[in-house]
């Protein structure tokens, strides 16, 4: 569905330009890939199609790696903790799995909280990071809740609510070294992008970086059919709390949009696409036969292209980049 809150004349502060700088020094930093894909291009009757491929970012399968390594390294350098920390955060999967590796990094401890519905794989991932798992019974706001709750811990959660902010804002921040890299690897600006969305910290980072700059660039998120807590909000003009079930695309499972993301997304959001399973399934054997690494929420945007090509909504010159945000390894696959 289209936004029909869109402003076009919105506008909003860029990054900071210290992001990119940081993860440059990590060891193991390096552009992830952009994929050109000439073939899924023809098919879609647009002119050009890319994939920038997050299967491997600073070790780990998943884009999460860039937005908690700058919000520890923020919260650490704010806190300045006297001796070691418990960092704590709830997960869908690869979050989680990105705070305990950095937290580990920098010389702390982390428990993850982790709901109902995630995989075996993807808590096995995050004790070999060294995390801590405690499950939660329920859904994905419900094991948020409980880390918000845990005593003795400093929170690293990549969705925000009245009162917890600053983090939030730092790990939506450290996503724009994505966007840095495309516009270097890109010959101009794409005319759409394709946003994997849980509850909209990536989609944040997009629109931050294409609505503080003059252009017209396009964004368009993408959600589980099950959790679509985003086009729920756009369709009610207001965040609202969505029913989830379970989906193959674990890390997108999210019934809540992030309160600091929703003023981008009323204001700055092109259109809201939901997939189902089977759809996110076969876009990820698609994109496996050319080429490029996608778990099932990576592969989603693939997905959302051919609901907008059955809606005549790709104009046939279009330069479209999908954003792949984890690869197989994430998923178990």
């Amino acid at each position: 569905m289209q936004n029909p809150f869109r402003n076009t004349a919105w506008a909003c502060r860029p990054a900071p330009a210290a992001v990119p700088d940081f993860h440059r020094s990590l060891p193991g930093y390096a552009p992830t890939r952009l994929a050109e894909l000439p073939a899924l291009a023809r098919a879609a009757g647009i002119s050009r199609l890319y994939a920038k491929q997050e299967s491997d970012r600073l070790g780990l399968p998943a884009f999460k790696a860039l937005g908690a390594s700058w919000a520890i390294h923020r919260a650490l350098r704010e806190h300045r903790p006297a001796g070691p920390v418990t960092i704590v955060t709830a997960t869908d999967g690869n979050h989680g799995r990105a705070v305990a590796h950095f937290a580990r990094a920098f010389g702390h401890r982390a428990t993850i909280y982790v709901p109902d519905g995630v995989s075996a794989f993807a808590v096995e991932a995050i004790r070999g990071e060294g995390g801590e798992v405690v499950h939660v019974p329920g859904d994905y706001d419900t094991a948020v809740r409980a880390a918000a709750e845990a005593p003795g811990g400093l929170l690293v959660q990549d969705t925000a609510w009245a009162g917890y902010e600053e983090i939030p804002a730092w790990i939506v921040d450290g996503y724009s070294t994505l966007f840095a890299e495309l516009d270097e690897q890109l010959d101009g600006e794409p005319d759409l992008v394709l946003v994997p969305t849980g509850v909209g910290s990536l989609l944040q980072a997009a629109l931050t970086h294409y609505r503080s700059r003059p252009g017209a660039v396009r964004v368009v998120s993408v959600e589980p059919a099950t959790a679509a807590c985003v086009r729920a909000s756009v369709a009610a003009g207001r965040p609202v709390t969505v029913a989830t079930a379970t989906t193959i695309m674990a890390g997108l499972n999210c019934g809540t949009v992030s309160a600091l993301a929703w003023p981008y997304i009323r204001a700055g959001l092109d259109a809201c696409v939901s997939v189902d399973d089977g759809a996110a399934a076969a876009a990820g054997r698609e994109l496996a036969a050319h080429g490029v690494d996608a778990g099932p929420c990576g592969a989603a945007p693939l997905a959302a292209l051919d609901v907008l090509r059955a809606g005549a909504l790709l104009p046939p010159d279009a330069t479209v980049v999908l954003l792949v945000t984890e690869g197989s390894a994430a998923a178990g696959a």
